[in-house]
């Protein structure tokens, strides 16, 4: 595929229907590949009352934070990684050393460069069934002197196969060994390998943040004995986390299947991203409590109701509404990340979701109180996109859905115009 560039519009998108107002052009540059540094720096969690970082971001029509720019850029979409299978998650070791999962059991280390042959690390325990398999990917902020790497994978190295979240010590500084393994945290429930979730990230509270699925099994999202359906907040070595509600594990509940996990590093917004059953994907904000999703049957029997309200307000008035939904048709949220720094303009601080059905990338502007302004889409032909990640080099990085040999990461780089 050759190098392809997106002249963005600020399709402006509700439930009801869209207003559409023209962004910037710009001119073409070469591509690029990824710039050693190191692991793009998490962000934090949604304070309310929170203070916006001096970047700023611009609304819709709007302009610049403080010391921002309030120019809309183009996007130059470029091949980076070719010929995987599934590839799901994206990573970076301090050094620069890309990391990539692919969901049919394989993590790539990339040590000696993309164009290079990876080192592969393929668990002979993996399960790659459904939506099942190696998943979600995160580089520990002190890999430089713990050799850390953590990956979502399902397992059947016990009785029964589960999702289960694996730290890997990895030879410093390329990555290109591995030294050890060590199942942190197991028990995440797995049926067909439906709703596997599985999305790791650091927070800015230095504690490493999961979001699980709920494996189509109608009990577990309100269970407070099961993994599924929650947001974990644990350390390094799958312990609870200091805050967590009854010290359990998990920080909240009712959760149907959470792929994207993102921090802003401005103002320590966090939010998750997560899909609907037949309408209502949303974007939910990184707090605790109660989102409400309980698909056990009226008749409370076993089996999974997907005819029950995302946050069912009826049954717990409590519960935290999204800040954003899709309404119906859903677009099949999957990862996320929060586009940061002055070479993305007006876009600076705005958080980037990838689409599956929907073959996009969804733009939101979000306050620091944790309130979705404006949103639209871009980058909508280059098929089912699965996870974009900001690299160390500032630039935006997508895995799509391709199988067999057909899967990619793909480079973004943002363009802008006087």
């Amino acid at each position: 595929m050759g190098l392809r560039i997106f002249l963005v519009c600020a399709v402006l998108l509700t439930a009801c229907g869209e207003s559409t107002s023209n962004g910037m052009g710009g001119t073409a540059r070469s591509g690029g590949t990824a710039g050693a540094g190191g692991t793009a720096g998490a962000g934090g969690i949604a304070g309310a009352g929170g203070i916006a970082g001096s970047g700023g971001i611009a609304g819709s029509g709007g302009d610049g934070g403080s010391g921002g720019s309030s120019m809309t850029p183009t996007l130059e979409v470029t091949p980076f990684i070719s010929g995987l299978n599934k590839p799901w998650d994206i990573a970076w070791l301090p050094n620069g050393t890309v990391l990539v999962t692919e969901r049919p059991g394989r993590l790539n280390v990339y040590a000696d460069g993309v164009g290079a042959a990876p080192f592969i690390i393929a668990p002979t325990d993996l399960v790659a069934s459904g939506e099942g398999g190696m998943l979600g990917l995160e580089v520990d902020p002190n890999f430089s002197t713990n050799g850390y790497v953590y990956v979502c994978m399902a397992s059947d190295a016990d009785a029964a196969t589960d999702v289960r979240l694996v730290r890997y010590e990895l030879q410093t500084p390329n990555g290109n060994a591995l030294l050890d393994r060590t199942d942190i945290v197991t028990g995440m429930p797995y049926s067909s390998g439906r709703h596997s979730g599985c999305r790791p990230r650091f927070g800015p509270d230095g504690y490493l943040w999961v979001g699980t699925g709920d494996a189509a099994i109608g009990t577990t999202p309100q269970d407070d004995d099961s993994l599924g359906g929650k947001v974990l907040r644990i350390d390094r070595n799958g312990s609870a986390a200091p805050g967590n509600p009854g010290g359990q594990l998990w920080l909240s509940k009712g959760h149907r299947n959470i792929q994207g996990m993102a921090f802003r590093s401005s103002d320590d917004v966090g939010v998750s991203a997560e899909h609907g059953p037949s309408t209502n994907d949303e974007v939910n904000l990184l707090v605790a409590g109660n989102f409400g999703w309980n698909p056990v049957p009226a008749d409370g029997g076993p089996g999974y109701n997907e005819s029950v309200p995302m946050t069912d307000l009826v049954e717990f008035p409590a519960a935290i509404e999204a800040i954003w939904s899709s309404g119906s048709p859903t677009l099949a949220l999957s990862g996320a990340t929060f586009l940061e720094g002055s070479t993305w303009g007006a876009w600076d601080g705005a958080l980037a979701v990838a689409t599956l059905k929907a073959t996009h990338i969804h733009i939101y502007f979000v306050t620091s109180e944790g309130e979705v302004t404006s949103d639209f889409r871009v980058i909508e032909d280059e098929g089912r996109l699965r996870s974009p990640r900001q690299g160390p080099d500032g630039l935006l990085y997508i895995t799509n859905d391709g199988s067999g040999a057909g899967g990619q990461v793909l480079q973004v780089r943002p363009l802008l115009s006087p």
